[in-house]
């Protein structure tokens, strides 16, 4: 059931980031997407027990994504990504499914701690 955490951004920098920081605490990485339609697919080929997902993004947006997931997955763990001043789309991403967010520049605590929160 296990199968990492799959990570969602535009910004590749942010991705290698967060891979960082998981990698570190021993957590696995099953996966990377660009986009929310990557997202999805990735999500259907890798069944992660984690996604952590940006809210804006091209083509489809984090919200979207989560949505989409929700559907393929009602039990999806996701925890959103989102820069300063995004209160209402966390709010609407949390609605569509999203277990938590950590907001950009992230500290590497917030994200270990937003991950153990959510996997339990």
């Amino acid at each position: 059931m296990a199968n990492g955490i799959l990570i969602v951004d535009d910004a590749a920098f942010m991705r290698m980031m967060i891979k960082d920081v998981l990698s570190k605490n021993g957590f696995e990485i099953c996966g990377e997407a660009e986009n929310g339609a990557k997202a999805i697919e990735k999500y259907k080929e890798t069944n992660p027990e984690l996604v952590i997902m940006d809210i804006t993004m091209p083509e489809v947006d984090g919200i979207q994504a989560v949505k989409e997931i929700k559907k393929i997955n009602s039990a999806a763990k996701i925890i959103m990504c989102s820069a300063m001043g995004q209160q209402a789309m966390v709010i609407e991403a949390i609605q569509a499914g999203a277990k938590d967010f950590i907001v950009k520049p992230f500290q590497a605590e917030r994200i270990i701690e937003a991950v153990k929160k959510v996997l339990g």
